[in-house]
């Protein structure tokens, strides 16, 4: 980001956003999250943050819900809609860059293949947005049967429902494995940890293959 001259801040003390304990039903604590997020980003925003951006799909996703999550809050409900408008994933960002400055990082492979999270292609609705940025970077994206479907992470559905996900995985792998790419990226935490402990080849977040 700093190379297209884009001043990243960090906010440490946001914490977790809230996405997990939503998934568990678990409303009260999953509305504290949020609203400790909220003012956590809040002062930047004042400043003049044109953007929040996330790196994990899943997280993302669930931060743009926040306006309508919290709509019935008098104390929180028009931060959360201004900063559910202002989230935007990495790559909505990057897409709307000239990315010259940018190429593949050194020794990464270049023959790959692309993991889209549901988080990303169902929830955000940007299908297609890094395969297009990692191709126009010089990466060989290679074809994934059946894209659409899950790979059984799905926030706390491999841990509570381990033998289903594991089912995923092991199909979702297969799809991802049939042409033997020499990494695998995604753009969710979740769905890279999941894939790592049963792949044969790395699993990295596609954000890390650029240099």
């Amino acid at each position: 980001l700093d190379r297209l001259g884009i001043n990243a801040v960090r906010v440490p003390q946001a914490g977790c956003c809230g996405a997990l304990s939503h998934h568990l039903n678990a409303v009260a604590e999953a509305h504290a999250h949020m609203r400790n997020q909220i003012d956590a980003l809040w002062p930047p925003i004042e400043a003049g943050c044109e953007a929040i951006i996330s790196t994990a799909s899943g997280c993302g996703v669930h931060i743009k819900e926040y306006g309508r999550l919290l709509r019935d809050d008098p104390d929180y409900a028009d931060k959360a809609a201004r900063v559910a408008a202002l989230c935007r994933d990495i790559s909505e960002l990057l897409a709307g860059e000239d990315l010259s400055r940018l190429k593949p990082a050194p020794h990464v492979p270049k023959r790959i293949v692309f993991q889209s999270p549901c988080t990303l292609q169902h929830g955000q609705r940007l299908n297609g947005t890094v395969e297009k940025l990692l191709q126009g970077l010089g990466f060989e994206l290679l074809p994934v049967a059946d894209a659409h479907l899950c790979c059984g992470s799905a926030g706390t559905y491999s841990i509570l429902q381990r033998t289903l996900s594991r089912r995923l995985r092991d199909n979702k792998l297969a799809t991802l494995e049939a042409h033997a790419p020499a990494l695998i990226a995604t753009a969710n935490i979740g769905c890279l940890t999941h894939l790592q402990a049963a792949a044969r080849v790395p699993v990295k977040h596609w954000i890390e293959l650029l240099g």
